[in-house]
C-alpha cells in the first residue's frame, strides 16, 4: 500500500464552500466506483477554512501522476472534477500543472525509529 497527502483550496466564498461541503455528502456513485477502478482504497478529504487536505491510500502498483488523471476517464467523473472546480483554486504553493498538489510526508508513526520508542531520533527544538 501507498499514501498520499494532496492540497488545494476552496474559492474564498462562503457559499462555494458550503456547496463544496454538500456535494461531499452525496458522491455520485459512478464517480466512487471510478476512484476506486484506479486503484485508490481509501480516500478522505479535510477542510480547514478554504485549506483542503487529501488523503488517499493506494495499492502499490498506483502511480500518482499516472492514475491520479485516470479518474477523468470516465464521463460522469470528469462531468464531477468539472463541477468541483469551479468550487476550486490551486494551493499557493502549487506548481503550474499541478491541481491537488502533492504533499511531502514529513512524519510517520510507523517509521521503524518510531515503533518502540528505541530509535535514534534527536530532539528538535520546536
Amino acid at each position: 500500500m501507498k499514501c498520499y497527502g494532496l492540497t488545494l483550496c476552496l474559492r474564498d466564498d462562503p457559499d462555494a464552500i458550503a456547496a463544496y461541503i454538500q456535494y461531499h455528502r452525496a458522491v455520485w456513485p459512478q464517480v466512487c466506483a471510478r476512484i476506486r477502478q484506479v486503484g485508490i482504497r481509501t480516500m478522505r478529504i479535510f477542510l480547514r477554512g478554504r485549506r483542503l487536505f487529501m488523503y488517499i491510500e493506494t495499492d502499490d502498483s498506483f502511480d500518482l501522476t499516472r492514475d491520479f488523471p485516470r479518474v477523468n476517464e470516465d464521463p460522469v467523473s470528469a462531468e464531477w472534477n468539472r463541477l468541483m472546480a469551479t468550487l476550486q483554486e490551486r494551493a499557493p504553493e502549487a506548481n503550474p500543472d499541478e491541481w491537488w498538489a502533492p504533499m511531502e510526508l514529513v512524519f510517520d508513526l510507523d517509521w521503524p525509529q518510531h515503533r518502540d520508542g528505541s530509535g535514534t531520533a534527536q530532539e528538535v527544538p520546536l
